[in-house]
């Protein structure tokens, strides 16, 4: 069998690579921010502080029930 030792100049910079991608990834994660110039009715994101995002808050729609859906034969 072969086995492959890592030195400890290649441990550091993966180590550093590996650190580098989980804050990029921490910063890219859109974060949830208030728009008093849209007002209430709209749902703003921004990520990495740089690109935000707007879209219209989603109004839930309403449920009937079967009982009110169906028609009963009388």
């Amino acid at each position: 069998m072969t086995f492959f030792r890592l030195s400890l100049k290649a441990l550091a910079i993966t180590f550093a690579a590996v650190a580098v991608a989980g804050a990029a990834l921490l910063l890219a994660r859109p974060q949830p921010i208030e728009s008093a110039v849209l007002g209430g009715n709209w749902e703003c994101t921004q990520t990495a502080y740089v690109l935000t995002t707007c879209a219209p808050r989603a109004t839930p729609a309403i449920e009937t029930s079967r009982k009110d859906a169906v028609r009963t034969r009388g």
